[in-house]
């Protein structure tokens, strides 16, 4: 995904950075560990696999990557040296700009958190159809819910997607000290407070718009016709519904870590041996209130105010 290309997210505990070519090297050695592969069900890639795949996954309007690195403040006494990294006064490890390849570097990065956005199946929302292996579907769409939120006419016609969210701490000297949790919290408010422009991306793919498709003709016939043999548009970006994570049901860290920001385990254990942990309604403008307060999250607490920072590129000083 484009949209966090140049933005990093600094917390007391960890700094999210965009994934870059220059972590790729990093990444591949994680992924040669068998037990990482297994635990992330990933495929093991060549070195040049494995940069094609970052630049896919950069261009991949349904993917959103950031690697998880040390936070700032462990380099805080180094900044006092001409090459550390501007860095304004307050201590909540947040920054005016970072450098790019200092903060970052191979012996700072100790994982990644990604997104995955999936559109909404309609077709498995039967009742009738609550998975006997545990896969359970939402039974209603989000337009005919009660309850929640959804239901004025205006939403009938609404495209919805689900997301998916994974972490992985690769460095063994870095697991069982809550940077796992620290940092899917500082992800999910990244999320949060950039949905509309995340949903932005993700509808106006043209991979979306393929997948849109059948299900854009099944609209009220009062929806406006395209031309000849081009996809048709949904009228608003699509909507994102539940958050959820899916988890071996023996990875009880991993289960204690997500239960800890709040998602509640949904269905049963699958085929798979999988379970699904959900914050359902994660998308909804009603769930989540954008500023500090008493209504933030379980999620969100402690990455409010001063402890969470989005940090840009610095200024340009030369020409492009």
């Amino acid at each position: 995904m484009r949209l966090n290309e140049n933005i990093a997210v600094s917390t007391p505990k960890v700094l999210l950075v965009p994934y870059e070519a220059r972590h790729v090297l990093k990444y591949h050695e994680w992924m040669q560990d068998p037990a990482i592969r297994e635990a992330t069900a990933s495929d093991q890639l060549s070195l040049d696999e494995e940069y094609e795949n970052q630049l896919s996954w950069r261009a991949s309007a349904d993917k959103l990557t950031f690697i998880v690195c040390e936070p700032l403040s462990d380099i805080r006494g180094d900044a006092d040296d001409d090459n550390g990294p501007d860095r304004s006064e307050n201590d909540g490890g947040g920054s005016e700009s970072v450098a790019a390849g200092e903060v970052d570097t191979p012996e700072r990065m100790i994982g990644d958190v990604n997104l995955f956005l999936t559109p909404w199946e309609e077709e498995e929302e039967d009742p009738d159809d609550e998975s006997e292996n545990g896969a359970v579907r939402p039974q209603e769409t989000p337009a005919k819910a009660s309850g929640g939120g959804y239901g004025d006419s205006d939403e009938e016609n609404a495209v919805y997607c689900n997301g998916e969210v994974d972490i992985m701490i690769a460095s063994p000297d870095h697991r069982g000290k809550g940077l796992g949790k620290a940092a899917v919290a500082a992800f999910l408010l990244f999320v949060r407070r950039n949905l509309g422009g995340i949903l932005a991306e993700y509808g106006g793919s043209m991979h979306l718009q393929s997948q849109l498709h059948g299900h854009a003709q099944t609209q009220t016939q009062a929806q406006t016709q395209t031309l000849p043999g081009a996809a048709p548009t949904p009228s608003k970006n699509p909507k994102l519904k539940d958050m959820v994570a899916k988890i071996n049901a023996e990875n009880a860290g991993s289960i204690a870590l997500f239960k800890g920001l709040g998602f509640r385990q949904r269905g049963e254990v699958n085929y798979f041996g999988d379970i699904e942990l959900a914050l359902e309604g994660f998308g909804d403008d009603n769930s989540y209130a954008r500023e500090t307060g008493t209504a933030a999250p379980v999620w969100a607490a402690g990455m409010t105010g001063e402890e969470y920072h989005e940090i840009p590129p610095p200024p340009s000083t030369g020409t492009e």
